[in-house]
């Protein structure tokens, strides 16, 4: 893992049935290593995304803008770590990643927190308020031949105050590498008819959990991810 933290990266997305995972594991096993912390090969996250008043950040991804940001603080549940992290996507379409550790939620207002924010983001971090809670389970494959990490996210849940919503039936697979080169996972993905693409977890939560949000541009992907959870009534007619 040391070796594959990637902070300065390129991404490449899938979505599919939680059905086909075992499948895709069973082809994956010979190119990949699987993350094992502790004895548990699924480790818990619990996310919470920060935003501005009116959505500014979810509605630069919205239109499709790059050089755009997401603010959270991450717990990895079973090592009870906790992170502050800025994702930044430049007009290059990389993803830069800068976090400081933050066992506890902290207040964006002031201390080593502001500090951070302040330095790393074109705007005050007073703007920034908590938004959503994403929470899910992820496996981390690590490529054995090159500079590749592979996260499966499963599990998915989205809760705004307090009220839940379980998307369990969706795969969001990432393949993270330093510069685009061949991956197992991507030539398993094309032999599946598995297309590239995905909406964020963020915009994905967003746009399902906040009525007042524009999602026009969204539509397709969200209908595209609606299929997908849909597969078992489609493929049974149930």
């Amino acid at each position: 893992m040391d070796g594959v933290k990637l902070m300065d990266r390129t991404d490449t997305k899938f979505t599919f049935h939680i059905s086909e995972l075992t499948t895709i594991l069973q082809e994956a096993k010979s190119s990949y290593r699987i993350l094992d912390v502790e004895g548990n090969r699924i480790s818990r996250y619990k996310t919470l995304y920060y935003d501005t008043q009116d959505f500014d950040l979810y509605n630069k991804h919205h239109s499709g803008k790059l050089n755009r940001y997401k603010i959270r603080h991450r717990t990895y549940v079973e090592s009870n770590l906790g992170f502050l992290e800025v994702k930044f996507k430049n007009n290059k379409g990389r993803t830069l990643k800068t976090r400081i550790k933050e066992t506890d939620i902290p207040a964006l207002n002031s201390g080593k927190a502001f500090s951070f924010l302040e330095k790393t983001l074109p705007f005050s971090p007073l703007d920034l308020l908590p938004k959503l809670w994403i929470n899910y389970s992820r496996i981390t494959l690590v490529n054995k031949a090159s500079a590749e990490r592979l996260t499966l996210d499963l599990y998915l849940e989205f809760e705004k105050d307090g009220v839940k919503q379980l998307m369990d039936e969706l795969v969001i697979a990432e393949v993270k590498q330093d510069s685009k080169i061949a991956s197992p996972f991507v030539t398993i993905m094309r032999n599946k008819h598995i297309r590239q693409g995905s909406i964020s977890k963020y915009c994905f939560g967003v746009a399902s959990t906040f009525s007042e949000v524009k999602k026009n541009n969204f539509k397709q992907k969200l209908s595209n991810v609606l299929k997908i959870i849909n597969y078992d009534s489609i493929t049974t007619g149930k």
